[in-house]
């Protein structure tokens, strides 16, 4: 093979290696020192243009002496950057790599010291403090595919044996071409990088905005994505039997980030009155006060029949004012108390339901129509009954037929062949106003209705997710943010998924999503948990099969959960934990 083919070859497997590097660092170091090779250079230097017109050093290499600066060598490059253009706007021409980017020429310097073209001051007071002697000098500006100047690629030195001679006319060429594809090849990593910046910008203002809907979610959907991520790695670095084999590449990283940052997006389907309903009666208002106003009508109406009663003089007037003050004591006794099941603070017994019973069935009188000002889906609802003349009797609480609002589209939850996998009990109706009702809850502020819609967040989520192209190494991104309500004896959410269904990802999710929650000191509806109240709730939910058991005792051995705790955690909450009686 003479030696322009193995030239021509030696490019060609240089290209194919500069296209399939993923990695800047390693990219850009496989540049430098590919060209440095081919130049039989000591030297070189390779700089980006940034966004304000400057060449930055992105790595310094001098085998002579040892230097070895950026890329991956770990060692930070102390250099200023060099200003393509002057305060004025010229272009800064004195600089033998601005000249080469403002020009887009190749620059070739037989010897700097003979050179008087470039200012070579920095150059000549780098050589002084080191002993070394700056002599050739190849300069080639990278062009991207629009003709673009992405960057300067400088050799320094070409070597023929322990002379410093100048670069050869031959070799300049296949720098240039050099240059060429990497020039290509950093432009196409520059935007793969920036596609997935983006993404993930985006992907993370979502989980922002989620978190910003409610004070409820406060910032649950960036906590949980890092303790996700600090759970995964206690597991890639345990070597026990369990988690021996367990580890991850760089894209699958890349894959459970977005899969733990996206693992609530189903939430911005939810209504907010729904999460933040804090009593019974709430939908977009609390309704209690519509149902004051009603006890506030029927107290005037009693003290009207009173009045009636003794204008025309009919009976004893003190019996009828002392019925007239019992009765009101008894609305005002009964309000009260429909406004204390309304908070949901006490368990709602069957003496309680009766008693809520009872105080509906007491009348007012309504003298307006009730559909005038009505919007037009409410008044389709209200249509289900004819209208009532007035005046008419109207009881204090009433569970009405436009109460009811009817699914408008579940099919992917219902349907027990949907296509997710999805096995969920759905009710009847999407929500039930009724205020009957709703005061009867048994436990809470929430209805049947209302906990399938909050748990609906997650159906939307694998919904969501699974309608998105996602490359073949994002495929899993659906599974991992939507499998965090399963659990490992089958009973979870939306798929009944058992333990060994579910990725171990999801699995480290579902403990991270738990713990989160107990521990949240932004929830205005509770107080935040201990650490050992927070553990033991776990333990008991370990044993009750729903949280995985070797993932919990790697949670506690590896500390993940105190590291955790010092950044997030009040110090109040932050108290002893003896991990020996669950982790034994």
């Amino acid at each position: 093979m003479s030696t322009d083919q193995a030239s021509f070859r030696r490019l060609i497997d240089i290209g194919i290696a500069l296209s399939a590097e993923r990695d800047s660092d390693r990219l850009m170091e496989r540049i430098l020192l590919e060209a440095k090779d081919m130049g039989q250079a000591d030297g070189g230097t390779l700089y980006i243009r940034n966004r304000d017109d400057q060449l930055e050093f992105k790595i310094v290499l001098t085998d002579s002496l040892g230097l070895a600066q950026g890329g991956t060598t770990g060692n930070e490059i102390s250099l200023p950057p060099v200003n393509m253009f002057r305060e004025d706007g010229s272009p800064n021409n004195q600089n033998i790599v601005t000249y080469a980017a403002n020009t887009g020429e190749t620059i070739n310097v037989a010897d700097a010291c003979d050179s008087d073209q470039f200012d070579f001051s920095g150059t000549k007071r780098f050589d002084e403090s080191t002993g070394y002697q700056s002599k050739s000098f190849l300069t080639v500006p990278l062009k991207n595919n629009q003709g673009e100047v992405i960057g300067v690629l400088q050799l320094l030195n070409s070597q023929d044996g322990e002379t410093v001679v100048p670069f050869t006319a031959d070799v300049t060429p296949l720098i240039e071409a050099l240059a060429s594809q990497a020039a290509v090849a950093l432009e196409n990593s520059n935007l793969l990088e920036a596609q997935r910046d983006l993404l993930n910008s985006f992907i993370e203002l979502m989980a922002s905005a989620v978190d910003a809907k409610s004070p409820y979610t406060g910032g649950h959907c960036q906590r949980v994505p890092e303790l996700t991520e600090m759970l995964t790695e206690a597991a890639c670095r345990d070597t026990s039997d369990t988690f021996a084999h367990f580890d991850l590449t760089e894209e699958e990283w890349h894959e459970l980030h977005i899969g733990a940052w996206l693992h609530d997006c189903g939430k911005i389907t939810t209504p907010e009155y729904v999460v933040d309903k804090a009593t019974k009666l709430e939908t977009i208002t609390n309704r209690i006060h519509e149902i004051r106003m009603r006890f506030e009508v029927a107290k005037r109406e009693a003290i009207i029949d009173c009045q009636e009663k003794l204008l025309k003089g009919e009976g004893n007037a003190d019996a009828i004012k002392e019925a007239l003050d019992a009765e009101l004591a008894q609305l005002d006794e009964d309000f009260a108390f429909i406004a204390e099941c309304n908070l949901g603070g006490e368990f709602m017994e069957n003496e309680r339901i009766e008693r809520v019973k009872q105080i509906a069935s007491r009348t007012w009188t309504r003298t307006l129509h009730d559909r005038a000002g009505v919007a037009h889906e409410e008044l389709k609802r209200r249509e289900r009954e004819p209208a009532r003349e007035v005046p008419c009797a109207e009881p204090l609480l009433a569970d009405r037929q436009d109460h009811v609002i009817e699914h408008d589209a579940v099919v992917h939850s219902s349907d027990p062949d949907n296509r997710y996998g999805f096995k969920i009990e759905v009710p009847a109706h999407k929500y039930n106003l009724g205020e009957i009702y709703n005061l009867c809850i048994g436990r809470g502020t929430l209805t049947e209705e209302d906990r399938f819609k909050i748990n609906d967040h997650i159906v939307q989520t694998i919904v969501m997710l699974e309608s998105l192209p996602f490359p073949k190494n994002l495929e899993n991104v659906p599974e991992i943010a939507g499998g965090h309500h399963e659990k490992m004896d089958g009973t979870g959410y939306p798929k009944k998924l058992e333990g060994s269904e579910m990725s171990i990802a999801a699995r480290i999710m579902a403990i991270a999503d738990v713990f989160e929650a107990l521990t949240a000191v932004d929830r205005p509806y509770k107080l935040p948990k201990t650490l050992s109240e927070s553990i033991r709730i776990m333990s008991f939910m370990v044993k009750d099969q729903h949280l995985d058991g070797d993932l919990f005792k790697l949670f506690l051995n590896s500390g993940v959960y105190q590291d955790y705790a010092k950044k997030y955690l009040l110090d109040s909450q932050i108290d002893e934990v003896d991990i020996s009686q669950y982790v034994a």
